[in-house]
């Protein structure tokens, strides 16, 4: 075959350092803006982009010449550095190490997107690492509770 096609749309979850909420309501639509950009910026679609004072949730279609490590790498690197000239308040911001990646596919993609422009709602009740571990759990990934937070 001459030509090389994919589609693999993939759910990216990743925390403020330490579960701070350094997130405000005003910093928000901006860093989702930005992190939507990075990402097309680096050859994937971003469906949708949200989260809360804590998180970020993207919906992204990855590029078939990058790796999930790659990518995810890119837009904390460059989405950390943009929010420390936001604010003094986030001069010293940094994100947590991991993240989360899991595969979603094309038919939930719109159940998927509809889940984190709900981000504000999930949130009056659970707390991210409850919605972390409910996905841990969903997607079937075993993981050491001593090794999840950082």
């Amino acid at each position: 075959m001459p030509q090389s096609l994919s589609l693999v749309v993939i759910h990216v979850i990743f925390s403020t350092k330490d579960r701070r909420a350094l997130l405000n309501a005003g910093t928000r639509p901006k860093l989702h803006a930005y992190l939507a950009t990075a990402a097309r910026n680096a050859g994937c679609e971003c469906y949708r982009a949200g989260g809360v004072t804590d998180h970020v949730h993207l919906a992204i279609r990855l590029s078939r010449t990058l790796t999930i490590a790659e990518l995810v790498e890119n837009l904390k690197t460059s989405s950390s550095k943009w929010l420390k000239t936001q604010s003094p308040d986030l001069a010293s911001f940094s994100w947590q190490r991991g993240y989360g990646s899991f595969s979603v596919g094309p038919t939930d993609l719109d159940s998927l997107c509809a889940y984190i422009d709900r981000q504000g709602e999930h949130h009056r009740t659970r707390t991210f690492q409850e919605e972390f571990r409910m996905f841990l759990k969903k997607y079937g990934v075993e993981y050491d509770e001593a090794y999840v937070w950082d």
